[in-house]
């Protein structure tokens, strides 16, 4: 983040709801990265972006806690962050540090269009690193968008399988989620909700997951996943 207020408005949030932000780099040349989010009256949101260049945007290998990357048992990363140099380096030495150390790699791509040059640029940059994650949670929209097919078709979503891959994950809104391992799958069914702002439902999905991952790695191998899920959900 900047140094600047926003940065730091962002840094006492997370302390004051018990994160450690040992990781967190202030730079002086940049300001922080804005986003206005838009709702619609279904909750779902519209997004504009202010970043020319942000802070984020500078992120470089040297900025980068290697000794906190090396303790984590999980890497969780995004591809906004693959859009320009030096932030995509500094992200895949990041993703490489901690592959070595053991970490699980956690992908949401969480396709953000507004901020790639194209379409195609964001197809081509997400799968760019989609074999090198252990764990993929992508939206119905998303494997839309990545397969150009139909997200309930089992087939495009198998396309989106890879060999290292030990938990995709779809999330279908107010449908639920489907899940994939390698020894099983199925799906876990939604409640209905009045949906009123759906900013962050994904990330709070994902952050309950990898909690459970991170407490229970056979997660991935028993089949009573569907149970954990749905005290997840």
């Amino acid at each position: 983040v900047g140094d600047d207020e926003f940065g730091k408005m962002l840094a006492d949030i997370l302390k004051k709801n018990g994160v450690n932000t040992n990781g967190v780099s202030f730079d002086k040349e940049a300001r922080t990265a804005l986003a206005f989010v838009t709702l619609r009256n279904d909750g779902e949101r519209e997004f504009m972006f202010y970043r020319n260049p942000s802070a984020d945007m500078l992120l470089k290998e040297s900025d980068l806690k290697m000794d906190l990357i090396k303790q984590a048992k999980i890497f969780h990363y995004g591809s906004i962050s693959l859009i320009s140099e030096p932030c995509r380096s500094a992200h895949m030495a990041a993703m490489k540090a901690a592959r070595e150390a053991g970490a699980l790699l956690s992908y949401d791509p969480n396709v953000r269009l507004p901020l790639w040059p194209s379409a195609e640029a964001a197809r081509s940059g997400i799968k760019s690193i989609w074999n090198e994650a252990d764990f993929i949670k992508v939206s119905d929209d998303e494997v839309e968008f990545l397969t150009q097919k139909d997200p309930q078709n089992e087939e495009a979503v198998m396309s989106l399988w890879h060999d290292k891959l030990k938990l995709l994950l779809v999330t279908d809104g107010e449908k639920g989620c489907r899940y994939i391992t390698k020894k099983f799958k199925g799906k876990v069914g939604g409640f209905s909700v009045n949906a009123v702002d759906t900013t962050g439902a994904g990330d709070s999905f994902v952050g309950a997951v990898l909690k459970a991952v991170a407490r229970d790695p056979s997660i991935f191998d028993v089949c009573s996943l569907s149970n954990t899920s749905s005290d997840l959900l």
